[in-house]
């Protein structure tokens, strides 16, 4: 079993930053490959970013690329996902997600375990 805590989200301005945390309490964490998802009010998860079981390959989507960063400590198991030049249609709930496994995977059923969420509004 795989507990994920977010957190890092709030309300910021267009063109701010945040980073987002999520915990996972797991013994083998570095063997489960990690993704960041959002959701909207209406509308379907979508994928963001996804990072390897040792952190080697990523994968983001095209409209976060270059602003946005996953990472991972496997040490301290955590996965970070840092938000630059936010955008008002970066505003969702975003939700951190684990799969066993060594790729990064963009289609979330995909994934076995995902934590609560954390909101994040961006304000134009």
């Amino acid at each position: 079993q795989v507990q994920l805590v977010e957190s890092g989200g709030g309300l910021v301005q267009a063109g701010g930053s945040l980073r987002l945390s999520c915990a996972a309490s797991v013994r083998t964490f570095s063997g489960y490959s990690m993704g960041w998802f959002r959701q909207a009010p209406g509308a379907e998860r979508e994928f963001v970013a996804a990072i390897s079981w040792i952190g080697d390959s990523t994968s983001y989507l095209d409209s976060v690329k270059g602003r946005f960063s996953i990472s991972r400590d496997n040490a301290k198991k955590t996965v970070d996902l840092q938000m630059n030049s936010l955008k008002p249609e970066d505003t969702a709930v975003y939700y951190c997600a684990a799969v066993f496994g060594r790729n990064p995977e963009s289609k979330p059923g995909v994934y076995t375990y995902w934590g609560q969420g954390t909101q994040v509004t961006v304000s134009s």
